[in-house]
């Protein structure tokens, strides 16, 4: 897709990748805000709260590409030609992605993109879900004497398969942090169950750090049926560890286990 030159003077070519954060429109960095109110064009995924785009001037086109898990509205190379069209024609394209570029955004797809046009980029990071949603539900990913180490992985792989990361993950006594996962989330426990962790704590949150964010705490054994029940569904993060031991809504669990032994 060619965008066509309007009659007004083409600016210089340049694209920043902002991070927006987990959902939260105040969990974005003072330079992406800045960032934003410099842009001509601006390209947005399907995770990035709406409330952002009013940070961009009046005559800032706003684009959304979506692209969810499941649900890829524009494929990441109509992505990339869009990109590149738009800062060629208009100047200054800001490519705000949910979280963090570098964390699962492919962002370094895109700026090797922009080099291969000679086009200046830069990169503005942005907060991680796979640590701040945990960390807003009160479960920090490391703690000492319970957690020395966190892995983040995603859920599913380009080919639609669990990722054989989740594997090695599993034999470990690190946190484990899934983006990406939640559909394949009783495949997931099966993988830590036959470690023999089936009473491992584990929470998946959904819409993590939004008005709407729902949060179920249960066990390796019992979290699949544990979030059917609560309808929990994607955007939702999962995560694995003793850490999750430490969530309030835990205790009536970890108590039953303490009675029952």
């Amino acid at each position: 897709m060619i965008i066509s030159k309007t009659k007004q003077e083409v600016k210089e070519p340049r694209i920043t990748l902002v991070g927006a954060g987990p959902g939260d429109a105040e969990l974005i960095s003072l330079k992406g805000v800045r960032i934003l109110k410099s842009a001509d064009v601006v390209l947005y995924d399907a995770l990035v709260n709406n409330e952002l785009l009013d940070f961009a001037p009046e005559h800032a086109m706003k684009v959304y590409v979506g692209k969810r898990s499941g649900d890829h509205s524009y494929s990441q190379e109509a992505v990339n030609k869009l990109m590149i069209d738009y800062a060629l024609n208009y100047g200054h394209v800001v490519r705000l992605k949910g979280g963090d570029p570098f964390v699962f955004g492919r962002g370094f797809e895109e700026l090797e993109m922009a080099a291969s046009y000679s086009i200046p980029a830069e990169v503005v990071p942005g907060i991680s879900s796979s640590i701040s949603v945990p960390a807003l539900q009160g479960i920090p990913v490391t703690h000492r004497g319970t957690s020395e180490s966190f892995w983040v992985i995603t859920g599913t792989t380009t080919s639609g398969e669990v990722s054989k990361d989740l594997y090695a993950a599993a034999k470990t006594d690190a946190t484990v942090v899934v983006l990406m996962g939640v559909r394949k989330l009783k495949e997931i426990a099966a993988i830590f169950e036959a470690e023999g962790k089936g009473r491992l704590p584990v929470a998946v949150i959904q819409n993590g750090s939004m008005a709407n964010e729902k949060v179920v705490v249960g066990t390796v054994a019992t979290i699949a049926e544990a979030a059917a029940d609560q309808k929990i569904g994607a955007p939702a993060l999962i995560v694995f560890g003793e850490v999750v031991g430490l969530h309030a809504l835990y205790q009536p669990i970890r108590a039953f286990y303490e009675c029952s032994e």
